[in-house]
């Protein structure tokens, strides 16, 4: 759970950062490790959904 808040935090200091070509790199890892805490059982499915979404919508808030 640490390691995907970690990855969360880099992926969002990216896009806060305005740095597409980081933030873009960092989608797919980030969005991995969601999908796989979520299969391990350490978050909800729907939990897991609602942050992937958030995620994406940030980082077409700065590819726009």
């Amino acid at each position: 759970k640490s390691a995907l808040k970690t990855s969360i935090k880099k992926f969002l200091a990216a896009v806060e950062a305005g740095d597409k070509e980081t933030a873009n790199a960092l989608y797919p890892e980030t969005v991995s490790a969601i999908d796989s805490a979520a299969s391990k059982g350490v978050l909800h499915k729907n939990n897991a959904a609602n942050k992937k979404a958030k995620l994406a919508k940030k980082l077409a808030s700065i590819s726009a």
